[in-house]
């Protein structure tokens, strides 16, 4: 089994946010990783809007990821065979979430392709156009 094709893990959400090019975290509670200032993936505090629906509980484990266009987020989150979601906090905002609890239900290179893509949807054109370039 290659290794992305094995299921993903929180640590590589880390691993990968961290490795795309001028990454900057902010370490906190709960990891920030921004790129030119502007965040692409980050964890979430427990809030009232994403609760387990028997307990009322809030979930303590919500990965937000940026999205180029609100036809993206759409797509992630109606396709019944991906983990993403929303709430209506989110209605509006260029974002899907993921418990980091059903990050397994990823392969790593599904992961890897939503925090690129993340990445390359707050970056600046240029250095979205040199991350690309060097990448073909």
């Amino acid at each position: 089994m290659s290794d992305d094709s094995r299921p993903a893990r929180v640590g590589d959400v880390h691993a990968i946010a961290q490795a795309m090019p001028h990454v900057t975290v902010d370490d906190g509670e709960n990891p920030v990783y921004q790129v030119g200032g502007k965040s692409f993936v980050f964890f979430r505090n427990p809030r009232p809007d994403a609760v387990d629906p028997v307990t009322g509980e809030r979930w303590t484990d919500v990965i937000v990821f940026w999205v180029e266009s609100e036809a993206d987020k759409q797509s992630l989150v109606q396709d019944e065979s991906t983990p993403f979601f929303t709430t209506a906090h989110f209605d509006g905002h260029r974002s899907v979430l993921l418990r980091a609890s059903r990050v397994g239900e990823l392969t790593r290179g599904e992961l890897a392709e939503v925090i690129q893509d993340a990445w390359l949807s707050r970056a600046s054109k240029r250095r979205a156009t040199d991350w690309l370039a060097a990448r073909s």
